[in-house]
């Protein structure tokens, strides 16, 4: 009888704790939709509480996730897709998740070389001058731009402060919930390697909430150059994001 109350507890107890956190392991795996062969090194984003994972060689899955989160499936190649979390994936266990092939058509590049004269006073002039301010970030081979190393850079965050029309002012100040998960993705390294190898802005729109045309505004109000804007990969991209928005919130609680 004692063992049967103290087990009755215990389920109790486990019911109270899975209606308060609600999370749990879920697993899966992801296919290829055309042939059903299995996908590896897929990238499992769970775009609610922002962590990431990528599947193995059997393209198995496994992720923190409760009912209702949505999980962002992004693999190169591949049709991104978002997947719901249901009860009943929860209830039958691991669940099959089909990807569908993309048709990459490559566009012609032409490369026009520099015809240098020789002579250094018509050559300076011939060779094109980037102002681009840049700077290392540990992780990041090179070094990319700076915004509020820019002239006016600082100017343009402090205009937002003060003008309610501001688009600056729109995109940080009444999404603070979507603006918090940026910390979230920088802290996640499965989420950051990600990002590193992507360019097409995806998974930063689907976290973030944001158009791409938004999140090129965003960086163009932050005094990030054109070039920058158009070649960094989306790491570089989330990082200059998310520094524009540290100095806001510092120069918006300096202000309250």
């Amino acid at each position: 009888m004692k063992k049967n109350i103290v087990l009755l507890i215990l389920c109790f107890v486990t019911a109270i704790a899975w209606s308060q956190n609600g999370t749990t392991t879920i697993k899966g795996k992801v296919q290829n939709a055309s042939n059903n062969l299995v996908l590896e090194n897929v990238h499992v984003v769970n775009l609610n509480s922002v962590v990431g994972t990528l599947t193995n060689n059997e393209g198995e899955f496994a992720i923190k996730a409760a009912v209702n989160d949505t999980l962002y499936f992004s693999y190169l190649g591949f049709k991104s897709i978002r997947v719901r979390v249901t009860n009943d994936w929860l209830k039958f266990g691991e669940i099959k998740i089909k990807m569908t092939e993309l048709s990459i058509a490559l566009e012609e590049v032409v490369v026009k070389p520099i015809q240098l004269t020789g002579y250094i006073e018509v050559d300076a002039k011939l060779i094109p001058i980037y102002d681009d301010h840049r700077y290392r970030i540990a992780g990041i081979g090179g070094g990319y731009e700076g915004g509020k190393s820019q002239p006016g850079s600082v100017s343009k965050v402090l205009n937002s402060i003060f003008n309610p029309a501001d688009f600056l002012y729109n995109m940080f100040g009444k999404r603070p919930h979507q603006m918090k998960k940026l910390r979230k993705m920088k802290d996640d390294d499965e989420i950051r390697n990600l990002l590193q190898s992507k360019y097409d802005r995806e998974t930063l729109m689907a976290v973030l909430q944001l158009e791409k045309v938004d999140i090129e505004e965003i960086l163009n109000n932050c005094s990030y150059s054109k070039s920058f804007i158009k070649t960094a990969n989306d790491l570089q991209i989330l990082d200059a994001i998310s520094e524009c928005y540290e100095e806001y919130r510092v120069l918006n609680r300096g202000r309250e």
